[in-house]
């Protein structure tokens, strides 16, 4: 367990969640740029369905429990943590700490950038704000095909070209678990670098993807505003991750009770 953890951490589900705001989570990240010693930093942001899975899939668990930072994304993930009296600054959303980041090029000037996106207009978009804020020559950007995670030899040619870009801060965009689970397998071949797990955050933050209103946050309704935008692909998911997640609270309630 890192230093940043072993001073900010607290178990729930028998993981070391941080106490850290997303602000200062956002701080650390562009102003520390890690050495070789401290190899690849993992930032995970769970919500209901990444407890889900956890509770259906080991390795997905076991590659999170190896996050350098993990917050309560999730609005009945941090309410349970409350609950269970966590000293929790708030919800830690991957689009806050993404827009933070996005927020502060100037800082972001001393990493060399990768982001593993869901498709080209992404990318492009990515690399927009990168030229506008002069972040373009430490940029890069990747769409893997679908199904990367189970291909062997795709997977190590994306962690050869986040390698061989000298990536120091590398955004995984692409979703849960894929996403965790490649920094998992392939972190022995990866540069010393933050490996942020954020899911559509980028495409949230670039505008490519309609951020949820005032009031829809404020409720924390922003899981019922993207069945909205998505219901096909979604209600199915949410519903199943929700009863995973009932299951794996009470047993966690059962273990420290």
């Amino acid at each position: 367990m890192s230093a940043y953890m072993s001073r900010s951490a607290f178990l729930l589900f028998g993981l070391p969640f941080s106490t850290l705001s997303a602000g200062e989570i956002s701080d650390l990240i562009a102003e520390h740029v890690r050495t070789p010693d401290a190899g690849v930093g993992l930032l995970v942001t769970p919500n209901i369905q990444h407890i889900a899975l956890m509770r259906t899939n080991d390795e997905f668990r076991q590659a999170c429990r190896q996050a350098e930072i993990l917050t309560c994304d999730g609005f009945p993930l941090y309410y349970y943590g409350r609950c269970r009296g966590l000293p929790l600054p708030g919800r830690v959303t991957g689009r806050e700490i993404t827009e933070d980041l996005m927020s502060m090029p100037g800082a972001l000037k001393k990493h060399r950038i990768f982001a593993v996106v869901d498709s080209e207009r992404t990318g492009k978009a990515v690399l927009e704000w990168a030229r506008a804020h002069g972040l373009d020559a430490g940029f890069a950007f990747y769409v893997p095909p679908f199904g990367f995670e189970n291909n062997a030899i795709e997977s190590r040619h994306m962690a050869q070209l986040i390698c061989s870009h000298g990536t120091t801060l590398l955004f995984m965009g692409v979703g849960a678990p894929r996403s965790e689970l490649f920094v998992s397998r392939y972190k022995d071949y990866l540069p010393p670098c933050w490996a942020l797990c954020i899911g559509q955050s980028l495409i949230v933050a670039l505008g490519l993807l309609p951020k949820p209103p005032a009031i829809v946050q404020r409720l924390n309704l922003e899981w019922l505003w993207r069945i909205v935008l998505e219901p096909r692909r979604l209600i199915r998911r949410y519903v199943w991750a929700l009863y995973e997640f009932l299951i794996a609270m009470c047993r966690d309630l059962l273990r420290f009770g």
